[in-house]
């Protein structure tokens, strides 16, 4: 009888998005049998390990980026960290390498992380940005992404390839690279017909400062409101810890089973504009606000596209208001994008 082949998979540690999209990708290839190594860091890592306790666990080297309090000086804290990046992608390209000879590794994803590659055993990079925006930097830093997914058997893209998509200009080129393929939004949250506990969502998440000052600013927003209120801080911990304040039920965090009943039960979700948060609403069908991170040019356009099709409305940061909710009404929801078809996972796995 033949082994299973072993599938090493390696979300980014930035915020929880990278590792949270991961899951149904992981929960596919153990469906299909092949045996499933997780490798990431920090949050994204402890997060998988709550979801996946039974698989083996890597820890790679950690890109340790330290991001700015001040929205404006967002891009230019990042890129005077280039070179502490660039050290890290070669450490954990070192520490891949060593993983696959231990390990017999037979095939990697990567998801952004852009060391994590072995010319020995088929490679996929999966992002869903083809286009980096950072500015009048955009086309620099595209060119660099580029650079590394061609170093990749594949590249996936959780999206459409044809309009109406999610990513818009993020993960869709004028000039396609040649091993692009479109896998489809992907999320780990089922829509379930649900009564309704809650009016309010508030779902956290993100790197530090940001996730904390957006936490300090709405616990404000939201203490005297006379509404149901769910409020997950996106914090992962030993525990799971939760209290009681008012209307609004705290959680310092979820796993994805409690995450998918919070969300069918909740009418409005109150969120950054993530692309890993928009694919699960998408999938729900759900009514969202938009509170961008200050300064990421990713998830500030991602709320302009959508505010701008009249699907969702957003507001920045400090102009955060309780009564901005009152404008939800008036937009469409992500109901548009619910319908897409089934992920193909055997054809994809093929490449293994």
């Amino acid at each position: 009888m033949n082994k299973p082949k072993k599938i090493l998979i390696a979300p980014l540690n930035w915020g929880l998005g990278h590792a949270t999209r991961c899951i149904p990708i992981i929960n596919a290839l153990l469906e299909n049998g092949f045996e499933t190594i997780i490798a990431s860091d920090g949050v994204a890592m402890e997060l998988l390990k709550k979801e996946f306790p039974n698989l083996r666990h890597h820890v790679l080297p950690s890109y340790d980026i330290k991001y700015a309090e001040n929205g404006k000086n967002f891009k230019w804290k990042l890129f005077l960290q280039i070179p502490k990046m660039i050290t890290a992608v070669i450490n954990e390209k070192k520490s891949v390498e060593k993983l696959v000879d231990e390990l017999q590794i037979d095939g990697i994803i990567s998801d952004n992380r852009l060391g994590v590659h072995y010319k020995r055993v088929p490679c996929v990079f999966m992002t869903h940005q083809l286009n980096v925006l950072t500015g009048n930097t955009s086309y620099l830093t595209t060119k660099i992404h580029h650079y590394f997914i061609n170093k990749f058997n594949e590249c996936w893209i959780p999206d459409y390839a044809t309009s109406p998509n999610l990513s818009g200009e993020l993960g869709h080129l004028k000039n396609p690279l040649k091993h692009l393929r479109y896998l489809g939004p992907l999320s780990r949250i089922h829509r379930k017909e649900l009564p309704k506990k809650y009016d309010y969502f508030v779902l956290l998440s993100g790197p530090e400062p940001q996730r904390t000052l957006l936490e300090e600013k709405l616990k404000i927003e939201f203490q005297h409101v006379d509404k149901p209120t769910l409020f997950v801080k996106g914090i992962v911990e030993n525990e799971q810890k939760t209290n009681q304040e008012g209307n609004v039920t705290f959680y310092n965090y979820m796993n994805s089973k409690e995450l998918e009943i919070a969300f069918n039960e909740s009418d409005l979700i109150i969120c950054r504009s993530g692309y890993t948060t928009i694919m699960d609403l998408a999938f729900l069908g759900k009514k969202a606000f938009f509170i961008p991170t200050p300064g990421q040019y990713e998830q500030e356009y991602l709320a302009k596209k959508l505010k701008s099709e009249n699907i969702v409305p957003s507001c920045k940061q400090e102009k955060f208001k309780l009564d901005k909710l009152d404008k939800v009404s008036m937009y469409r929801g992500l109901q548009t994008f619910n319908n897409g078809t089934a992920v193909s996972w055997s054809e994809l796995f093929r490449l293994f």
